[in-house]
């Protein structure tokens, strides 16, 4: 790559920051302000940095990863490398949502990350079996009449032809990891937590992504 091709390239990454950043900030249900009271930087840093009149450093862009829970490159979207599986397409939903399918199995159990913004619950019911564990942030789940806000590193499990909603339970966005398989088709625990140690309390299970998202 010649010196003008190289400069073309960095430029055009550098471009793509800015709308980038107001995406995933827009996806999230942030204002400005409250992105600034979280990582520090001024609102019209930010404001220019999203708009492409200011070109974001590396003193910028790490507290906007930690703050938008995204790994550096996927700021910066810099050239794939490697084995093409690992890198993830984003789809943005309705409703301000970011689906990341991270399988490509048709026929099988399909894995999901999700960041579900905020939005009025809709109960819907489809022929499946899903699984929901919370990375980040609150989930409200609604199963028929019973109703369940999982906090990280709980899980629930449910059959959707139950109808069924799930989103964030405040104000916040909620991420997290989402699996959805053929009806009938349930997780089989081979390995449990040590007899020393006692397991977590679990959700109450029954177990989206056509539900929730």
């Amino acid at each position: 790559m010649d010196k003008g091709t190289g400069d073309a390239e960095l430029a055009r990454i550098l471009d793509g920051i800015g709308p980038r950043l107001r995406g995933l900030r827009r996806d999230r249900g942030l204002t400005l302000e409250e992105l600034a009271a979280t990582t520090g930087i001024s609102v019209s840093t930010l404001s220019r940095v999203e708009s492409g009149k200011r070109r974001p450093t590396l003193d910028l862009l790490i507290p906007l990863a930690r703050a938008h829970r995204v790994a550096l490159d996927q700021l910066v979207a810099a050239p794939a490398s490697g084995d093409p599986r690992v890198h993830l397409r984003p789809l943005r939903k309705e409703r301000g949502s970011v689906l990341v399918p991270l399988t490509q199995y048709p026929g099988r159990v399909q894995v999901f990350k999700q960041v579900l913004a905020p939005r009025r619950p809709e109960l819907v019911t489809h022929e499946g079996y899903e699984w929901l564990y919370v990375l980040a942030g609150r989930l409200r789940l609604v199963l028929g009449e019973r109703e369940v806000t999982l906090r990280p590193g709980e899980v629930a499990e449910f059959d959707t032809t139950e109808p069924h909603w799930f989103g964030p339970a405040d104000a916040e966005a909620v991420e997290i990891l989402h699996l959805f398989g053929p009806r009938g088709d349930q997780a089989v625990v081979r390995a449990g937590p040590s007899a020393a140690e006692p397991a977590p309390p679990a959700a109450p299970a029954d177990g989206a992504p056509g539900g929730g998202a």
